[in-house]
């Protein structure tokens, strides 16, 4: 345990809930076991265990949690039937390593967990444009934990995340619990819409991200599994699929994405986020719509015999004015001249 870093110097958000501590401790004891030196380690003082609304760092969680699995001996920290040994996820996660692409990672994920517990079933599914991680009761009828399910599901999306380098926009999450009292935290958890009461858990994405190839190797392994934690607290600024995404959204909503602000809301982003990831893509945003709108105009004009304010409309301009004046600059010509050429 000596291994963990020093508290961080500045002063961190404490976000997670003290329901999850509560969770370890109880593990403890239904193992006959004290939990002072791992309370202790993480700097929490056991009078806040049962403090409404009570919440401790990243730095405490990855603290306790570490402490927790090496004395529990039990990587599950208590989520399950069955004890996952020290050293099972990192078994799940090389065993997974050599696969070309995020799907095939993930599928033999979710089947190799199987191997160590039937309490649960994971699934990866795809529907158009979705994927999904399933997450359902298996050998026991009751639902698991809301700390099992949060767990598993945020090492999951943490794990894909560094299979590809990349960040992994949630379209969503659904619970089959009814939502908890800290419910404001699960914005941080699971960083798209939430929903609860449903027949059981999953979180969702664009389906495009299990066709990224896997960027580590055994080497970038070993380093992870040093301190493997803080996969289910990073959070990635690169998103590998981000051009794209900007892209389909133009396509798809050309007056609902006129501006940044409102582009960056549909991507669950913020307007400065957005313009940072993308210059990390190196792209724009503005070379963005310029492209999908010319396009779309290009194609509208060819292919349709719709009045010129239609197709201005249609490719995301306010006004027929303004879309002339843009479409001269890329073509040189006007649009009813270009048409009338072709």
């Amino acid at each position: 345990m000596s291994s963990l870093p020093p508290p961080p110097t500045t002063t961190a958000p404490a976000i997670t809930p003290m329901a999850f501590v509560r969770a370890m401790v109880l593990a403890y004891q239904q193992r006959g076991m004290d939990s002072a030196k791992a309370l202790a380690l993480a700097q929490i003082a056991p009078s806040q265990l049962h403090r409404p609304n009570a919440r401790i760092t990243a730095w405490q969680m990855e603290r306790i949690s570490d402490a927790a699995m090496r004395e529990l001996d039990d990587e599950g920290l208590g989520c399950f039937s069955r004890r996952l040994p020290w050293g099972s996820y990192g078994m799940l996660a090389r065993a997974s390593l050599s696969a070309p692409q995020l799907g095939l990672a993930l599928h033999r994920w979710c089947r190799h967990h199987g191997l160590l517990t039937d309490d649960i079933a994971l699934t990866v599914e795809t529907e158009g444009e979705t994927a999904r991680i399933a997450l359902r009761p298996h050998r026991h009828p009751e639902a698991p934990s809301e700390f099992c399910v949060v767990s598993v599901l945020r090492n999951i999306h943490g794990l894909a995340s560094w299979y590809i380098d990349s960040r992994i926009p949630l379209k969503g999450a659904q619970f089959s619990y009814p939502p908890p009292p800290h419910l404001d935290a699960y914005r941080v958890l699971f960083d798209g819409p939430c929903t609860f009461d449903a027949g059981h858990a999953v979180i969702e994405f664009d389906v495009r991200y299990l066709a990224l190839p896997v960027q580590r190797d055994e080497v970038a392994m070993t380093q992870l599994l040093q301190r493997a934690l803080p996969l289910t607290v990073r959070s990635y600024r690169r998103d590998r699929l981000l051009v794209q995404r900007v892209r389909q959204v133009l396509l798809s909503q050309p007056l609902g994405a006129h501006n940044a602000d409102d582009l960056a809301a549909l991507l669950n982003l913020s307007a400065r986020t957005l313009h940072r990831q993308l210059k990390l893509e190196g792209a724009s945003l503005q070379a963005l719509k310029d492209e999908v709108r010319r396009d779309r105009a290009l194609d509208l004009l060819q292919r349709t015999a719709k009045p010129i304010k239609q197709v201005a409309e249609a490719a995301g301009f306010l006004n027929e004015k303004s879309f002339i004046r843009a479409f001269k600059g890329w073509t040189g010509v006007a649009p009813g001249e270009w048409r009338a050429s072709r």
